[in-house]
């Protein structure tokens, strides 16, 4: 608690007293030394040393009590010598101090000797001239010797434990001890290697009768120990730095304060063996410690005697033990009292702290304790409560009690005088009078009165049997009245407001000492009380600093009486050599700062030392106001303090967890790691047994454990928890990682149990952790874990255990349990205790006690294994090894090696056995030779890799990497807020594998956390240029991430290089790279990655036989070809993106920006391979996390959707095989009449003349005015145009401006045309139809060049010529672009050859189709030069897969400008951000039942890839189409976004007119759908222009939750909300289908199907595609007509599906359909419709665009409404209140609204209500 502040008339008076106290001070002095107050003797001098002997950090000073002067130093016989520097000493001892030892005598375990002091001049007077030295061997490590006063009785410490002893034989003992006699010194001398470890000789022993003195040389500069104070670092600053010991109430700061405990034990390590020594002086009056840099300790007392023990320990932590052993060991603390308590001084009311509960339990945070400070009392006096600001407390600690919390209240030693507040006697002051339990004046009656904060008070004699009774008795009675669980004991240094008494204090030589070492205010009585008061144990100037511990002991007594037989908790401000028996400690006021939060964990390290180990700091500080970020920092830290409580002053904001807001960042972390905390607590209680019974530390400094490396002796910013468990906290302000030094051995990272690379650096230097919030990292060591943590009634949730193996695949580690609060169990046997042991894949566990009946019932369920070598494919369990049994719940983490054994049931009390095997798996074969062929042995080990057959059943590689392949070393990584860098230099000893391609000797890698859900890798040669994707990307200009909000935490590992990305919400690693195979040649890049789960879905564009992935070793080329859809063929786009689901439903997806040739392997590790033959690595991650979410993502980046025009959305007809206009007029005509809804027909390049673009044929020469016509009817027209331009024209305006804007692709360095050769025809042949296409390609084909559309110049040519076909020749409304992959008939040139090899035929070729016939096959050779927009050249080797990519924006420009219009792009060739521009079709697929069911997977895949508008040619575009196909491909085309029936010619005709009637009407009714359903797609269509995402879904992106929907692709929806469930079988009328778990409406009934997370059979006659309407959601409808022309204009309608609460949410967006960027522009109209209850809401959110003719509302159907019937319904528009028509079929719980004669306009607010 605080100090109390002072007025300033109380500092005046305090500085009068202070000047008043020096005078008497002077006058105490003169006369304690019968000496007048000049100097009137002239001392003798002793020797000094020369200025060459003369070391200056070995003078001992001889004036520790003032400014030395010259005079002063001969006056006491010293040497004076001046230095340069003031903190040297300039007065010293000579050799004339000091005592010489007489009659040395030996004992059977030691000596006596009678020491005779030096004549010598006094320092502080009453020099006693002789001293017993006794000496005494007490165990084979511990000596002691004490220094004595024989002939008069002197102070010595009454310890409760320290006992005599027997003592031993110097043989038995590990050291030598040596008494130098003249002058006197001793020295205790290590056996094993003769170092002296404690040495007086440095100086003189002083020993008066109020200041002793000794000085002892230290054998090495690292020590530690010595309290209370704050010290910054734990090794102790060995620069002339003077402590003070004499307990004080006073606030932790920057300088050297004594605080409130006095501890005088210090240790020190001796060397890299890890021997040390520890020195402990048992004495308790005021004195102060001073070190210097020899190092030398020098010992100034002011009382009592000298009685030093010394320890000497192999290690540091067997120091330690030897201590406790004698001071008594740690308390068992309650396991309660280890859980997370708060606190506050000053709540101010219970109501307040009732509110601090609620909140912190609704945030869910672990919390076992409240606390109440001194506000909870009446006037703040012991054993009361304030019965008004506190009423109902009792009832509050039943609360507490009934919720498994515990109530610990404060209790302070001061007993107010004053009466209670109404009047009645204090009956604790009282019943103390009458048992005279205060301490005295100096009379020995008197009780002494001081001040606190009751007022006046007086002050328990806890020294006193009689007051211990009382105390006991006190705490009784209260506790009848308020059920507290623990105390809390402050105030206890002891404190008072006032100085000395109420009386002040006599001048005499205990208040006013001779010598006053240097404590605060430089007096003994300042804020205590006076030093001749009189206590049971001796006056106060003696036991002031025991008062703590007496009282400690005291209120043990007091816990015995009031929970017979429990443990309960106290905490005490105080301490003493031995109050961690029965107390706990925390650091006392500190101060809310980064300074104070760092230093804390010296005092936690300081105080396991003094045998405390249940310690920690208030944590978020106590004085001043904290900072979020610090609370948060400071939360972190605390959560592993071994007293771990949050506690702060009155006056200052709050700092509970839940205060900064249920969702702060800080309650997130704060719930985080105390959930961390909660769970390690069997851990954490067994190191508590383990302090208990044989004196170990809990919390530790590294030099315990890594006692050999130097570098540990410093380190303090980190600490373990005993052995296994290393916590690095951020202790910096705006940090965002941590240096953190790691101890060599083996580590592994808590949260993601992946192993740290840190042990493969060299030992002595620091690293860099990137971390999110706090690092907690285990060595090799086994232990335990809790799950489902809260509160301590976590106790009864099932036991885990980790084992975190070493490098040999060992681990130990034990657990003890008891009941938690039983007092002796350990010493009476009542528990269970286990040791752990693995080896060679078992593990052993040893039950060697089970006397916990109770504990029995608890089990271990689960066992964690980290560091595997391999892989495990089976586990074995038993309570024997003779009875294994096969568990088969057990999963392995190949990336991580983790083996997570689960559904144990091992109860405690018995043994129990785990094995597992631990093979290299199949599955983890990555290959080393995937080229064209088939390896052998002879070539696979001629590359330097691994040849193993396997059997025919496996279809992993023969020859695979070795698993240590490292190619790569990283020789710098820098973490920085943004991101990572880390160098890469080529690995030298991996030279035996020879992989394709030359490698690249330096690579940069560079991590940028764009945002919090998004981040980049990329890997790159940084010394020379490589080329790099030039497409536009949407990447913020400078990272907008923070640290505390990313999903994501990546590092780069290293053994093999990899860069591994984990989701911090799972700890899944969902990239991890660290495999064997990396590569990075010139012409060859190989990376491979394990993937979170078997669920992975994307790359293109490939036929692919599901949605999902197969990873059954499957290699996909990707390299862009005019090749028709089939198995493993790659066709016309290029997607190296996927998006993978992980087993918690989570996902991700990942797009490498690389547009070169490349192949992706899968495999069943689960992992992924690429190959990529240029560039560079570039990836982009994304991480929802849905998968949804993750498209949207992704879409962001590449760029939104286009929006297309209403009427794209329309159906579609075109064919391929048109023989004149006729033909064409023949189907318009026929679709007319059929009244089959139809917006757009094409024609294929047989409009053209010879296939050349822009120009019209012969035979279709009437074709202008049909367009003409039909676009006046309201139809729209599509042409198709390839990009080859014919050659061999003598008058073509569109070569020939070609060549004069220079827009044709070349051979490098040359002004020569690529000629190709494509559709285009030579001019006067006659063209034979019937001669195969490679005869027609030698026959009749022109030579044709290839626009560069990467060039400025191109698209300005393309403009023209598409502006000048459509203002001079024939209108169109959109553009078909064919061909561009680009495609070719011949390879490469009309030579079929090229001119470079090394280009066309890589030294790697991927698995492409013709793999072996070079990547020229039917496209341009891979040398020819293209012009990027800046200027710069690149090889088409490098932009081939950019082709069609480059040319969609030139067109959908070009169209644009040409019409005016928003037009639509249809491409073939596609690359990422390719649907910023245009739609695609699947291409030339064939008129199958396969092609049918795959074209829902191209379709969905290719809204993934960002292209939402996409169809496949309804009924094939090769082959002859069949009725029963066409007819199920007609009802799915009827759901393609875009909607087209194509195919080619010489096959019969296929469009909805061409079968029969029957046929015509069935396509007319589903087309009718889809056009009444328009305003809805449209809707979709605009959603994802604005925000990305899909149109066409899969089932799992609405319900990823239920892993039945990451399979499916069958079915599809359209946005979330309506399903489409098709026939994909010939001559079937059922259709069995998923239907997940949602309300669902059969569309063509609207009736509930009341069907719901299940598969299901539904009927399907030949004219029914089965669609369903999801609950919750409103579909905008229009009611259908031909074209959207039309149907536009007809009346609006709502499909309203409710859910199971009735509610519902639908959007519609309407523009004019057809202008450029109307949502860019605000010119839109936007409707939000909302279903509650018995009440539709239609509100307008945007009116940017009206049109009352298209928005009139028709009808509303009410799907789902309830059963109720419904006798009226309300519309409120336009401030009128109508009342339309409805009909209902209750049954089916469908209502329908009739507004058709109500004039009501959606673009008005509207309010529909039914009652």
């Amino acid at each position: 608690m605080a100090k109390k502040k002072f007025s300033g008339l109380e500092i005046t008076l305090i500085v009068l007293f202070i000047i008043v106290t020096i005078i008497a001070i002077a006058l105490v002095v003169v006369l304690a030394t019968n000496v007048p107050g000049v100097d009137v003797i002239t001392p003798t001098l002793g020797k000094c040393p020369t200025e060459q002997d003369d070391s200056v950090n070995e003078r001992i000073n001889c004036i520790p009590d003032q400014t030395p002067t010259q005079a002063k130093c001969a006056e006491r016989g010293c040497c004076w010598r001046p230095w340069n520097s003031s903190v040297i000493p300039w007065c010293f001892f000579s050799n004339n101090h000091g005592y010489s030892a007489e009659s040395i005598n030996p004992k059977d375990t030691g000596h006596e000797a009678t020491l005779s002091r030096i004549a010598s001049p006094t320092l502080f007077g009453n020099d006693i001239s002789s001293v017993l030295l006794t000496t005494q061997r007490q165990t084979a490590n511990r000596f002691r010797f004490k220094i004595t006063d024989p002939n008069n009785k002197r102070y010595e410490v009454p310890h409760q434990f320290v006992q005599d002893v027997p003592g031993i034989s110097a043989d038995n003992a590990l050291y030598n001890v040596q008494i130098i006699e003249n002058p006197f010194s001793i020295k205790v001398i290590r056996k094993s290697n003769n170092r002296v470890l404690f040495d007086t000789s440095v100086g003189p022993l002083v020993y008066s009768n109020q200041y002793l003195q000794i000085s002892t040389k230290l054998p090495s500069e690292y020590i530690y120990g010595f309290g209370e104070h704050i010290h910054k670092r734990f090794r102790h600053d060995l620069y002339w730095k003077t402590w003070p010991i004499f307990t004080r109430d006073e606030l932790p700061g920057d300088n050297n304060h004594n605080l409130y405990g006095h501890q005088t034990f210090f240790m020190g390590i001796e060397d890299n063996t890890g021997k040390s020594y520890g020195v402990f002086l048992m004495n308790s009056n005021a004195m102060e410690v001073f070190i210097q840099p020899t190092p030398i300790i020098t010992y100034r007392v002011t009382g009592g005697i000298l009685d030093f023990y010394i320890f000497l320990g192999d290690t540091p932590e067997q120091v330690v033990q030897q201590y406790q052993e004698l001071i008594g060991r740690p308390a068992m603390p309650a396991y309660w009292s280890l859980g997370f308590q708060l606190s506050r001084w000053n709540y101010q009311s219970l109501d307040a702290v009732k509110e601090v509960v609620r909140r912190n339990r609704e945030a869910g945070i672990p919390y076992d304790a409240q606390v109440t400070d001194i506000d909870y009392m009446e006037d703040k006096k012991d054993f009361t409560y304030d019965s008004v600001n506190f009423s109902g407390l009792p009832e509050f600690a039943k609360d507490l009690h009934d919720h498994g919390q515990k109530y610990v209240i404060i209790l302070d030693p001061a007993i107010s005088i004053d009466r209670r507040a109404n009047g009645a006697e204090y009956g604790t002051y009282t019943r103390g009078n009458e048992q005279n339990v205060w301490v005295s004046e100096a009379d020995g009656k008197t009780p002494l009165i001081g001040e606190v904060w009751p007022g006046l008070t007086v002050y328990p004699d806890f020294t006193k049997p009689q007051t211990i009774e009382w105390w006991a008795n006190e705490c009784d009675i209260f506790h009848k009245e308020v059920e507290y669980d623990g105390l809390w004991i402050d105030m206890n240094e002891v404190s008072s407001f006032i100085q000395g008494s109420l009386k002040g204090c006599a001048v005499n030589e205990l208040n006013y000492p001779p010598f006053t070492p240097d404590i605060l205010d430089k007096l003994l009585y300042s804020k205590t009380l006076c030093m001749d008061a009189v206590q049971n144990w001796g006056k106060q100037y003696d036991v002031h600093s025991l008062y703590g511990y007496s009282m400690a002991i005291a209120t043990e007594k007091a816990v015995e009486r009031v929970f017979p037989g429990k443990r309960s908790f106290i905490l005490t401000r105080s301490t003493f050599a031995g109050s961690g028996r029965h107390a706990a400690h925390w650091l006392g006021d500190n101060t809310a700062s980064w300074e104070q939060m760092e230093w804390s964990i010296t005092g936690m390290l300081e105080f396991g030392i003094f045998g405390m180990p249940l310690v920690g700091a208030d944590i978020c500080g106590f004085v001043a106001d904290t900072t979020e970020e610090l609370c948060t920092r400071w939360m972190q830290l605390g959560a592993f303090y071994p007293f771990s409580r949050n506690h702060n002053a009155d006056g200052y904001r709050e700092q509970d967890p839940a205060v900064f807001g249920q969702d702060s960042l800080l309650v997130k972390s704060a719930r985080h790691y105390l959930t961390i905390r909660y769970t390690l607590l069997p851990y954490l209680y067994t190191l508590f047994y383990r302090a208990h019974v044989f004196g170990e530390t809990v919390a530790r400094p590294f030099l315990y454990e890594f006692y050999e490396d130097p570098n540990s002796w410093i380190e303090d910013l980190e600490f373990l928890w005993g052995h296994a468990l290393l916590i690095t906290p951020v202790l910096r302000q705006g940090a965002e990682s941590v240096s953190a030094y790691i101890p060599d051995a083996t580590w592994y990272d808590f949260e993601t149990v992946k192993r740290c690379q840190c042990s493969y650096f060299n030992p002595q230097q620091k690293f860099f952790i990137e971390m999110y919030l706090l690092c907690c990292n285990l060595i090799t060591k086994l232990f335990l874990i809790l799950y489902k943590p809260h509160f301590t009634c976590s106790r009864k949730n099932p036991l885990g255990l980790i084992v975190a193996l070493d490098d040999n695949g060992g681990a130990v580690g034990d657990f003890f349990w008891d009941d938690g609060e039983t007092k002796n169990t350990i010493e009476n046997g009542n528990y269970i205790y286990y040791n752990f042991a693995v080896s060679n894949n078992k593990l052993v566990a040893t039950c060697a006690r089970s006397s916990y009946q109770d504990g029995t019932a608890l089990a271990f369920k689960t066992i964690k294994v980290l560091g595997l070598t391999n892989t495990v494919t089976e586990v074995r369990v038993g309570e024997t090894e003779q009875q294994m049994n096969v568990h088969a719940a057990f999963t392995f983490d190949a990336s991580n090696k983790v083996l997570s054994i689960t559904d144990l049931s091992f109860n405690l009390g018995k043994n129990f056995v785990v094995s597992w095997n631990d093979i290299f798996s199949e599955n983890e074969r990555f290959g080393c030779y995937p080229d064209a062929g088939t390896p052998t042995r002879e070539v696979c080990e001629q590359r330097g890799c691994i040849w193993n057959e396997v059997g025919l059943a496996s279809r992993a590689p023969d020859c695979y990497f070795p698993a240590d392949h490292n190619p790569y070393l990283v020789t710098s990584t820098q973490y920085l807020s943004t991101g990572i860098t880390a160098d890469l230099q080529w690995n030298p000893a991996n030279t035996r594998i020879r992989l394709p391609s030359n490698p690249i000797a330096n690579l940069r890698v560079e991590v940028k956390y764009h945002k919090n859900e998004m981040l980049q890798f990329k890997i790159y040669d940084p010394n020379n240029k490589r080329y790099e994707v030039p497409v536009p990307i949407d990447l913020p200009e400078t990272p907008t991430s923070s640290y505390e909000n990313r999903l994501y935490d990546v590092e780069i590992k290293e053994k093999p290089f990899g860069i591994q990305v984990r989701r911090r919400s799972s700890g899944k690693l969902i990239w991890d790279s660290r495999l064997p195979g990396f590569a990075f040649n010139d012409q060859f890049i190989q990376i491979s990655t394990r993937l979170p789960s078997q669920y992975l879905y994307g790359f293109g564009e490939v036929e692919h036989t599901a949605y999902k992935r197969d990873l059954n070793w499957h290699t996909w080329g990707m390299f862009t070809r005019d090749q028709p859809p089939g198995y493993k063929l790659n066709s016309y786009g290029f997607h190296p993106y996927y998006m993978a689901l992980e087993d918690e439903g989570n996902a991700h997806g990942v797009l490498l920006l690389n547009s070169n040739g490349m192949d992706v392997t899968f495999q069943p590790t689960p992992s992924v391979t690429y190959r990529t033959i240029g560039g560079i690595l570039d990836f982009y991650m994304f991480l929802g996390p849905t998968p949804e979410v993750v498209t949207q993502q992704y879409h962001e980046v590449i760029g939104f959707p286009v929006m297309p025009p209403y009427w794209s959305l329309g159906f579609q007809l075109c064919r391929y095989g048109y023989r004149n206009t006729s033909q064409v007029v023949e189907l318009y005509e026929g679709m007319v009449a059929a009244q089959i809804p139809y917006d757009v027909q094409y024609t294929d390049i047989n409009y053209m003349e010879r296939q050349l673009d822009f120009t019209i044929g012969e035979r279709f020469q009437g074709l202008p005015e049909f367009v003409d016509r039909i676009r006046s009817e309201g139809m729209k027209y599509i042409i198709i145009l390839d990009p080859a331009i014919s050659g061999n024209e003598t008058d073509y305006p569109a070569f020939d401006r070609g060549i004069q804007k220079d827009v044709f692709v070349k051979w490098p360095d040359t002004d020569e045309i690529c000629w190709a050769k494509v559709w285009p025809d030579l001019p006067g042949i006659e063209i034979n139809e019937s001669i195969s296409e490679d005869d027609a390609v030698n026959a009749s084909r022109a030579h044709v060049a290839f626009p560069d559309f990467f060039r400025n110049s191109t698209s300005e040519w393309w403009t023209t010529e598409i502006y000048d076909f459509y203002n001079n020749q024939m209108r169109f409304d959109g553009l078909w672009i064919d061909m561009n992959e680009p495609s070719s008939f011949v390879n490469g040139s009309v030579t079929n050859r090229c001119r470079n090899d090394t280009l066309n035929y890589p030294p790697y070729f991927p698995e492409l189709t013709k793999r072996t016939d070079g990547l020229h096959f039917r496209t341009m050779c891979m040398e020819t030069e293209q012009i990027l927009s800046d200027g710069s050249s690149v090889l088409h080797y490098d932009v081939h897969n950019l082709y069609g990519w480059s040319q969609m924006k030139p067109t959908l420009d070009a169209i644009r400008k040409t019409t005016g219009l928003r037009g639509i792009v249809i491409s073939r060739s596609t690359y990422p951000t390719a649907g910023r521009w245009g739609g695609h079709w699947l291409g030339d697929n064939y008129a199958n039942w396969d092609n049918l069911e795959k074209s829902l997977i191209g379709m969905l895949e290719f809204n993934l890839f960002g292209i939402p508008y996409v169809g496949a040619d309804i009924c094939g575009f090769f082959n002859d189409s069949e009725y029963h196909l066409c007819t199920r491909w007609t009802q799915v085309g009827a759901f393609y976004p875009f909607s087209r029936n194509h195919n080619i010619q010489f096959t019969r005709r296929q469009d909805p007119v061409s079968w029969n009637e029957t046929f015509a009407n069935m396509s007319k009714e589903v087309l009718e759908i889809r056009y009444t359903l328009l305003p809805h797609f449209y809707t979709l269509m605009h959603e994802v222009h604005v925000s990305g995402g899909t149109v066409i879904r899969p089932l799992m992106h609405e319900f990823f939750d239920d892993k039945e929907t990451w399979e499916i692709y069958k079915q599809f929806l359209w946005g979330p909300a309506f399903m489409v469930t098709p026939v994909l079988e010939p001559y079937v009328t059922t259709v069995t289908g998923y239907v997940p778990n949602a309300r669902w409406f059969d569309y063509h009934t609207g009736e509930d199907i009341k069907v719901r997370g299940q598969k299901q059979t539904f009927s399907a006659p030949y004219d029914k595609i089965n669609l369903h309407v999801r609950g919750g959601y409103i579909l905008p409808c229009q009611e259908p007509a031909r074209t959207t022309y039309y149907s536009r204009r007809n009346y609006m309608k709502l499909i309203v599906a409710a859910d199971d609460n009735q509610t519902a949410q639908g959007t519609l967006f309407w523009d004019d359909g057809d202008s450029i960027d109307t949502y860019e522009r605000d010119l839109y109209t936007l409707i939000g419709f909302s279903l509650n209850q018995t009440t539709l809401t239609s509100t307008v959110l945007k009116n940017g665009y009206r049109n009352k003719n298209e928005m009139r509302l028709g009808d509303i159907y009410v799907w789902g409404k309830g059963t109720a019937s419904v006798s009226d319904v309300t519309v409120i528009y336009d401030g009128n209140t109508l009342k339309p028509s409805f009909t209902q079929e209750a049954a089916k719980e469908i209502l329908i609204i009739n507004m058709r004669q109500m004039s009501v306009f959606l673009d008005e607010p509207i309010i529909v209500s039914w009652s």
